[in-house]
Parts: C-alpha cells; sequence; structure tokens
C-alpha cells in the first residue's frame, strides 16, 4: 500500500480542513496538500525519470514544503532518505552518494555549498521554498499514487554505529503502516481539530509522526522558527488549540523551566510524546507538576521506529501505584504491534529484574539495512532486533533500561557516534591519538568530551577543524590533553576509566 493513499483518502473526504500551517497562519488546505504531492510526483516521475523505489534525498530544515515533498516521493513510488538539517554539507554528500539518491531537495541557504559537493549519482538538486520550487506546483499531477507492494522500502533513515559511518535502515510501507496504527492505541488517540507541532527535526521522530496526522486530517505546523524555542511554542499553542509534538527530554526540560518562569500550564498543548534520551525522574515529575498530564514516553529505534514501549500519559501522571515512581523511571511496557525481551549473553531469556540486552521483534522492525548485509545479520537474528541497549523487565511488563553496549552519546535527543568525532579529531596532524566518551549534563543528558594526545594543541585549532569535518553540535564540548590515553592488554582504550577520570579529576 502506498502511503500516499492515506493524503488522498483525506483530502477526498475533508478537501477544505486546513492542512498546513506556518506559525499560525494556514499555508494549504488538505485538497491544496494532495494536489501539490501530486503535481510534485507527476513532476518527478515525467520529468526527471524517477521510477519505482529510486531514492530522493531531502536534506533542509523543517517547513510545510518538507511534508509536499514526502507525499510527492511516494506519490511517484520513490523511497525517501530524510537527512538531518544540522549535518555537515560533506556528511549529507556521504549520506546522498551512500543511497544512490538521483533527486535532493534542499534549503535555499545550502544549496551552493551541496551541490558543490553532491556525489555523481544527483541529477537534480532542487531548493524549497524558491521560484523554482513553486514552479512544481503547476506540472501535471499524477492522477494516483503508483501501486507498491506491502513490503517496499519507502523510508531510508540513515542512522550511526559505533562503527562511525552511517548505515541506512530501510523501512517498509509496512514497517510504517504498523508504526502509525500502534500509535492509536499505545501512544495517543488524534482528532481532525489537532495540530501537529514540528519543533523537533522532521528527518527523525517528529517528521514520522506526520502520518497519524494526515489519517485523521488534522493540521501540519511549523513554527516560525522552524524550530524548537520554548517561548514561541507556549504562546503559539494556545491559538492553535489541542496541539501534539514530540520532543527530546532536554526540549521538555528547557519547555517546562520557561512556563515556570512564565507561569503558564502549557495551555493550548495537547500531548507531548518524548524520547530519544534519558529523561531523569526529577524532571518529569516536575514536568507534570508545572503543566498537568500532557505527556507520554515512546523508546524506539531508527531500526524500529518509535515502536518498542510506550508509558502512558495515565501511568506518567498516576502517584496513587505502590510503584509509580519505578514505573516513571522506566520506558513503560512493549507497544502492541511488538514482543520485547531481555536476553543474556547467551541469547537466553533473562530472569524478570536482571539486566540484559533489550530485544524486539514484530512488524515495525526494519528490513535491514541498506546495502549492508553484515550488519543486518548481527543485528536481526531470527526475526529479533538486538538493539544494543541494555534494561530489566519487571514482573508487570516495565522495561527500564540501565546503560548502552554501544558508546553512543545521545545530546539533546541527538545521537552522536564517538567513532565519528574520533576520526575528524585524527585527520588533524597534529593529533596523535584521541577517544571521545559521554559526560552526564542535566541540560543536555550529556555532552561530549574528547580526550586527546598530540603535539602543541589547543582547543581553538581543533574546534576550527571540527568544523570543516562534522555538524556543529558534535563537536566536543571539553578538550582533556594527555600524554597517553589508558589501555588494556589488546591495546583497547579503557573508556570507562576516562568516564572515571570525569568524575574524579587526576593531574594531567
Amino acid at each position: 500500500m502506498n502511503l500516499a493513499n492515506w493524503l488522498v483518502k483525506t483530502a477526498t473526504l475533508t478537501p477544505e480542513a486546513t492542512a498546513l500551517v506556518q506559525g499560525s497562519t494556514p499555508c494549504a488546505d488538505y485538497g491544496e496538500f494532495a494536489r501539490r504531492a501530486a503535481a510534485i510526483g507527476g513532476y518527478l516521475r515525467d520529468k526527471l525519470g524517477l521510477a519505482k523505489g529510486d531514492r530522493v534525498a531531502i536534506f533542509t530544515p523543517n517547513c510545510t514544503e518538507y511534508l509536499e515533498v514526502l507525499y510527492g516521493v511516494w506519490f511517484a513510488g520513490g523511497v525517501v532518505v530524510p537527512i538531518n538539517a544540522k549535518l555537515h554539507e560533506k556528511e549529507a554528500a556521504w549520506i546522498i552518494e551512500d543511497a544512490g539518491a538521483q533527486v535532493v531537495f534542499t534549503a535555499e541557504k545550502c544549496h551552493a555549498a551541496l551541490s558543490a559537493v553532491v556525489p555523481q549519482c544527483v541529477g537534480h538538486v532542487l531548493a524549497v521554498g524558491t521560484a523554482e520550487y513553486r514552479g512544481l506546483y503547476t506540472a501535471t499531477p499524477l492522477a494516483a499514487p503508483l501501486d507498491i507492494d506491502h513490503d517496499d522500502l519507502v523510508w531510508l533513515f540513515y542512522t550511526s554505529g559505533t562503527t562511525g559511518k552511517p548505515k541506512g535502515v530501510m523501512l517498509s510501507s509496512a514497517n510504517i503502516q504498523s508504526m502509525a496504527l500502534a500509535y492509536f492505541v499505545d501512544v495517543d488517540d488524534v482528532s481532525p481539530q489537532d495540530a501537529a507541532l514540528y519543533a523537533a527535526p522532521m528527518s527523525h521522530g517528529a517528521g514520522i509522526y506526520n502520518f497519524m496526522h494526515v489519517l485523521r486530517g488534522a493540521r501540519h505546523v511549523v513554527p516560525l522558527s522552524g524550530g524548537f524555542d520554548a517561548k514561541e511554542i507556549l504562546a503559539l499553542a494556545p491559538k492553535l488549540k489541542h496541539v501534539s509534538m514530540f520532543a527530546a527530554p532536554t526540549m521538555v526540560r528547557r519547555l517546562v523551566a520557561q512556563a515556570k518562569d512564565l507561569r503558564v500550564d502549557g495551555d493550548g498543548i495537547k500531548t507531548i510524546t518524548y524520547g530519544g534520551g534519558p529523561m531523569y525522574l526529577a524532571d518529569i515529575i516536575e514536568a507534570v507538576e508545572i503543566m498537568g498530564p500532557r505527556f507520554v514516553q515512546i523508546f524506539g529505534q531508527g531500526e524500529c521506529p518509535m515502536a518498542i514501549t510506550a508509558l502512558s500519559r495515565e501511568q506518567i501522571a498516576d502517584r496513587s501505584h505502590p510503584r509509580w515512581r519505578q514505573r516513571l523511571g522506566s520506558v513503560g511496557t512493549a507497544q502492541s504491534v511488538v514482543s520485547v525481551q531481555v536476553r543474556g549473553a547467551d541469547g537466553m531469556q533473562m530472569p524478570l529484574g536482571e539486566i540484559g540486552e533489550i530485544c524486539v521483534a514484530g512488524t515495525p522492525v526494519m528490513r535491514g539495512y541498506w546495502q549492508n548485509d553484515t550488519a543486518t545479520q548481527t543485528t536481526v537474528v531470527a526475526g529479533w532486533l538486538n538493539t544494543g541497549d541494555m534494561g530489566a523487565m519487571d514482573g508487570d511488563g516495565f522495561l527500564t533500561l540501565s546503560d548502552r553496549s554501544k558508546d553512543v552519546v545521545i545530546s539533546g535527543g541527538t545521537n552522536i557516534y564517538p567513532r565519528e568525532v574520533e576520526e575528524a579529531l585524527l585527520q588533524h596532524p597534529q593529533v596523535v591519538e584521541v577517544s571521545v566518551i559521554g559526560k552526564p549534563d542535566p541540560e543536555w543528558g550529556e555532552t561530549v568530551i574528547a580526550f586527546v594526545v598530540g603535539d602543541a594543541l589547543d582547543v581553538a585549532m581543533l574546534d576550527a577543524h571540527c568544523l570543516e569535518q562534522i555538524a556543529r553540535f558534535k563537536r566536543p564540548k571539553e578538550y582533556h590533553f594527555v600524554s597517553s590515553l589508558p589501555k588494556n592488554s589488546y591495546g583497547k582504550v579503557l573508556k570507562t576509566e576516562l568516564r572515571d577520570r570525569l568524575k574524579t579529576p587526576v593531574p594531567q
């Protein structure tokens, strides 16, 4: 089933319902939204030769055009490759080349820089919001979305691993359908009066939550800032009313702090679904005290998008259960479309309360990694996804995360992989060795810390070097210059010892 059929259905039933909104100003109703998507699909197929299964990359900050392009690609039977707009153009180009994308939609401000490094597979780079882009609206629209199969690839999401290079997570139409329908059962209901507010990146969880609101004919709102601004959101929500949004824990903390300062309770906000990083118990307790029962937690991965566990609004707000604190510190129970187990190193299920690797099976689990059979076979075994996250299950089915088996640093809800930062730093001629770890941070969850061995190094030099190689948000927040890195007998860096140094600094 083509996901664009959901848009067509809603546009047919309620063509005059408001669909796309910039700030508080409507941009298009559902009839126009669907017409634009059909025209973009027609342009991609008839003018650019896009065929079923061809990849189209989107490298742009949040904007209403993002949704037009998504559904336009699907109208033509293509595969969307969403790329985090915070990435460096060189990093985006690597993803584009690996995916073999033929067309790229980008922001006008990024167009020149991206065009300078875009790989040969790309035939066209289009800047959204320009006159050229608006000209696509006049293309001959496709009469209907192209027929695709249940298991056809529709979303190619690039996540990273400890190897440093991003991996393309292949999500099928069936994967997305399962995730979207489970939302109504396990996370929240949606009505036509609702407004999905895209403050977190649309290339990630916020964007993948568009489907539920398209299905119900709700509004899709991009703030005027194009991103997260707590004061803007608290001012906008009462005007919009019935607002739902996805937020990383760091965003929730900022929103609650702003609400507290302004002495408001988040009027107009219906639901804040949070995930993507650790939420401290004290923070969510305060969030409910300040803003009321507006919060739902989800746990997922790119490999099983937004669909492993959920902690409901009622469970988060409940203070009567004898174990409410333990439940509130968990990530909830398995969503309806998956089975979740905690397994030991031998692959056997662990007893209740004991820590092991979290494994999940079900219809949202990815098809595999793009052109990477080795990684797929290691990660998905007999239908079970090995998440790499560690946790324990209690007798009521509540899953509590304890640690990650991978060294990923989660800062502000965004995954930052140490190997990427290490490889960038090692390209500097004066850097001999480097090891990157995460440091707990009450605002961001974690921050990136680099231990560096080298000659005549300084922070400004390394900062400038990093900004030439990787995205700004991946740059270390602290550098510790050391004479050597602690290693075991096999030469592996002991990151545990480095973490201990941050707890108890020692003279270098």
